[in-house]
């Protein structure tokens, strides 16, 4: 089975705790994987960002909000321990232990609705976590899919454009990310070169130990492997060992087949590919908001 949503983990999380001793969040895992009888992998499967497992994950926000209802106690860095009120709850042989049920608790319902000794009105409640999803794993696939609408709009856009504004965006995009040295010097090479295969050259690096050619195709059609050879071709011409080809389009399982195929080094980036390094690399995009997330540095209230 999969590592079941974090409010079903709520009750057996408490039961294992019922002890009275001490726990910590990798103690839980490991019961709560033995209780659910979860496999190497669903024990290692990780949340979304890839930074930490999903099963600690939710562990963690689980003694949270029960930290919150005053059901656990923090005893140290990283460690709890079930209050009597937690115990009293166990008592009363409850089904189930979710949001919902905590909601029982004022000091609960305070943390839910950040109500502060000086706050006179209640603010707006944090946005509810889904059944199975934590407010880590809520934000990082909101975070995903106005991504996803970003790169949308942005490839639509560059299809819009003219074939020269598509070649200058494309070698932007490189310098950016480190090659051709400065903007002006590598501009000088768009359009110049004269074969019919090649739409540019640019420097690998600052000093221009190695030259990079570049063709730019703004397609809706895909690329297929005679246009690959085509450029093969034309790099072989200049005794090139380096190119990149960039479209708006996709390419054939045949060309990407022959680009990884042949001695010369050529890269192929499509249009999901070239929307996603614009995001990365702010071409054409600007910064609309930006959100910290932080935690307690624990390390700063150690009193010497």
């Amino acid at each position: 089975m999969a590592v079941p949503d974090f409010q079903t983990m709520m009750l057996p999380f408490l039961e294992i705790s019922s002890d009275g001793l001490e726990h910590t969040f990798p103690e839980l895992a490991d019961s709560l994987a033995l209780h659910y009888g979860l496999s190497d992998e669903e024990k290692t499967e990780t949340v979304s960002s890839g930074r930490q497992t999903r099963l600690l994950n939710r562990i963690y926000w689980i003694s949270t909000y029960l930290k919150k209802a005053l059901l656990l106690s923090s005893t140290r860095r990283g460690a709890f321990r079930i209050t009597q009120r937690g115990l009293d709850l166990l008592g009363q042989k409850p089904q189930r232990i979710d949001m919902k049920s905590l909601e029982a608790f004022p000091e609960y319902v305070a943390f839910r609705s950040k109500r502060t000794p000086r706050a006179l009105e209640v603010q707006p409640e944090i946005e509810e976590p889904t059944e199975s999803k934590t407010p880590d794993e809520i934000l990082f696939d909101s975070y995903q899919t106005i991504r996803e609408n970003l790169a949308f709009e942005t490839l639509e856009k560059v299809k819009t454009c003219s074939p020269s504004f598509f070649e200058r965006l494309v070698v932007e995009l490189l310098v950016r990310m480190g090659y051709g040295g400065t903007l002006e010097d590598a501009g000088q090479a768009i359009g110049k070169s004269g074969d019919g295969g090649i739409d540019g050259i640019i420097k690998e690096d600052r000093l221009g130990l190695d030259a990079i050619y570049l063709q730019a195709k703004r397609w809706e059609n895909t690329v297929s492997s005679p246009e690959i050879q085509k450029f093969a071709g034309a790099l072989q011409g200049r005794r090139a060992k380096k190119g990149v080809f960039i479209t708006t389009s996709e390419y054939s399982k045949g060309a990407r087949d022959f680009a990884s195929a042949i001695e010369n080094k050529i890269i192929l980036i499509d249009g999901v590919e070239l929307a996603d390094l614009m995001i990365d690399y702010n071409v054409g995009v600007s910064v609309s908001a930006s959100y910290e997330i932080k935690k307690i540095d624990s390390d700063y209230f150690i009193e010497e």
